[in-house]
C-alpha cells in the first residue's frame, strides 16, 4: 500500500494546483505531458522525471459522448487552449504528449484533436491501462467509470489481459437525479458536483448498481482480487458503499480524487514506455 499512499500524494498535490498559473517546481527540467479528452472534462497535466504533478489544467465541458467527439472544434479549443496555459506555466514549449480513449473506441478520435492542437501525440493508451501501470497492479482489475462508460482494464501478472467498455457512467448518474429531482441535466449535474453527503448516491443507487454489475460482466472468469476505481463519477460520497455492496467478493479501491487519477496516470504512462516525450525550452 506505500504505492497507493505515494499516487494519493500525488493525487492531492493536483487537486492543489489545477488551474493555477505557475508550476510548482522549481526547476521544470524535462516534463512529460498527458491529455484526458473525457466525457465531462478535459484535463492537461505535467508531470516531472518522478511523476511528481508540476502544473494541471481542467475545463468542464461537453464535447465528447460515448468515446464520439461531439463538438470538434470545442475540443480542440480547449486542449489548444490549456496547453497554452501550461507553456506559460512552464515557461517551455510542448511539443509532444500521450493521450487516451476509452476502451472498445477508436483511439484516433482523441489523437486527432490534440495534433488538431498543433502536438504530435507519441503515444496513446486506453484509460484503465494507464491506470494500471501507475498503480502498478500486478493482479486485479481497474475500473474507470467515467462521464459516459464503465471500462475495466484486467492485469494478470502485471499485464493487461483485457479491457472491455460498456456505455453507463457519470452522465447517466445525472439523467436519473434530473429525472428524480424533477430538474433539467445541466442543474443536475451542477447538484451532483456540489454533492457533500450521501443523498445523491442514495436516489441514483441503482445506476450505481448497474456499473457494478458491468464490472461483474467484464471480471468473469478472471482471478480478480482487487478492483481498483477510477473516474470523476466516483467522487460522488457514498459511491464506493454502494459500489461494493454488489461485490462483496472483492476488494474495492478508492484512490483519493478520483477525478485526476486517470489524467495523473495518462501524464506518468509516458515515464514507462516513452521516458524521453520532449518539453523543450
Amino acid at each position: 500500500m506505500d504505492a497507493l499512499r505515494d499516487i494519493n500524494r500525488r493525487l492531492k498535490q493536483v487537486a492543489e494546483i489545477v488551474n493555477q498559473a505557475t508550476s510548482v517546481a522549481d526547476d521544470n527540467g524535462d516534463c512529460q505531458v498527458g491529455v484526458d479528452l473525457g466525457t465531462a472534462d478535459i484535463q492537461t497535466i505535467a508531470v516531472d522525471g518522478r511523476a511528481n504533478p508540476v502544473a494541471a489544467f481542467m475545463t468542464w465541458a461537453d464535447v465528447v459522448r460515448d468515446g464520439i467527439v461531439v463538438d470538434y472544434t470545442r475540443a480542440c479549443t480547449i486542449v489548444r487552449q490549456q496547453l497554452k496555459q501550461l507553456e506559460d506555466c512552464l515557461g517551455q514549449s510542448v511539443t509532444e504528449v500521450v493521450t487516451s480513449f476509452p476502451p472498445g473506441t477508436d483511439a484516433r478520435i482523441s489523437t486527432n484533436v490534440v495534433e488538431a492542437a498543433g502536438v504530435e501525440v507519441r503515444h496513446v493508451v486506453d484509460e484503465p491501462s494507464s491506470v494500471a501501470t501507475l498503480l502498478g497492479i500486478r493482479d486485479g482489475a481497474v475500473v474507470d467509470i467515467g462521464g459516459g462508460t464503465t471500462g475495466t482494464a484486467i492485469v494478470k501478472d502485471g499485464k493487461i489481459i483485457a479491457s472491455l467498455d460498456d456505455a453507463t457512467g457519470g452522465h447517466h448518474v445525472t439523467l436519473a437525479l434530473a429525472g428524480h429531482m424533477g430538474i433539467d441535466p445541466d442543474q443536475a449535474e451542477q447538484h451532483k458536483r456540489q454533492c457533500q453527503d450521501h443523498s445523491v448516491a442514495e436516489i441514483v443507487r441503482p445506476v450505481i448498481e448497474k456499473m457494478a454489475d458491468i464490472v461483474r460482466s467484464h471480471i468473469d472468469g478472471y482471478a480478480v482480487p482487487t478492483i481498483y476505481l477510477s473516474g470523476g463519477s466516483c467522487c460522488l460520497p457514498g459511491f464506493l458503499d454502494a459500489f461494493a455492496a454488489e461485490l462483496r467478493d472483492r476488494t474495492v479501491v478508492l484512490p483519493q480524487e478520483p477525478l485526476y487519477l486517470t489524467p495523473l496516470a495518462i501524464a506518468s504512462y509516458s515515464l514507462d514506455v516513452a521516458p524521453a516525450l520532449r518539453v523543450v525550452g
